[in-house]
């Protein structure tokens, strides 16, 4: 995912650009038929998670899901919590849609916007158990490295919404970003690095990504960070 362009001047910096793609056309008949079921309206208030989920259950939150593969297995291999994805790429969306009806799966539901957004005002604080972020764009241009999600800002304001003891996950196949995430997680409040100051996770419990895949064909490590809101 590449953009050569800038944001305008006191615009938010985006950490996404929606691509063009193409919709199949199941993804695009998920869309139209599945939407209202399982899409969250979001308008930059409050979500009403407990009226969003038929159970009362920890909640996983994954920031982009990309196709929603791995989100789908998890929901599906967890049906005691309840899993919330957020993800702006229409094609993504209609297949994690289309997934979600043909495995008859409950305790999933999405929310087709900024994922700063919506954890900004759109999730209650401490309201999250799992927070999940699983190869962002690295926006690997020195030019655009501001453009990358995991900033200072944008930890804090995610720990205000985790809940004390929850976990922060995030997953990288770009060596110098996930030096860029451990340098922001190991300076930031109110963390702790699960798997000793400084250090990655090396067996990481998660499922296989797509494009932890293709990363590894292009013979790209991979390195995981698991971090616990302490306070």
């Amino acid at each position: 995912m590449t953009d050569t362009t800038e944001p305008l001047k006191n615009q938010p910096i985006k950490s996404y650009v929606i691509r063009a793609s193409r919709l199949t056309e199941s993804q695009q008949k998920a869309l139209d038929t599945l939407w209202d079921q399982y899409v969250l309206a979001f308008d930059g208030g409050l979500l009403n998670i407990n009226e969003a989920f038929s159970q009362a259950a920890p909640l996983v939150v994954e920031i982009g899901f990309g196709m929603g593969d791995s989100l789908l297995e998890m929901a599906i291999a967890a049906p005691d919590q309840n899993f919330l994805g957020i993800e702006v790429h229409r094609p993504g969306v209609g297949k994690l849609l289309h997934g979600i009806e043909a495995h008859n799966v409950t305790n999933l539901k999405i929310v087709c916007d900024d994922a700063s957004q919506v954890i900004s005002t759109g999730l209650s604080p401490q309201s999250i158990d799992r927070l999940l972020l699983y190869f962002p764009d690295p926006w690997h241009k020195k030019r655009h490295n501001k453009r990358r999600l995991v900033q200072t800002e944008f930890v804090q304001m995610a720990r205000q919404r985790l809940r004390v003891g929850a976990e922060f996950h995030m997953a990288t196949d770009w060596e110098h970003y996930a030096m860029h995430m451990l340098e922001i997680m190991e300076a930031a409040e109110g963390f702790e690095n699960n798997n000793g100051k400084g250090c990655f996770w090396k067996a990481p419990i998660r499922p296989e990504t797509k494009f932890e895949r293709r990363g590894l064909k292009l013979g790209h490590g991979v390195w995981d960070l698991l971090y616990t809101r302490k306070d």
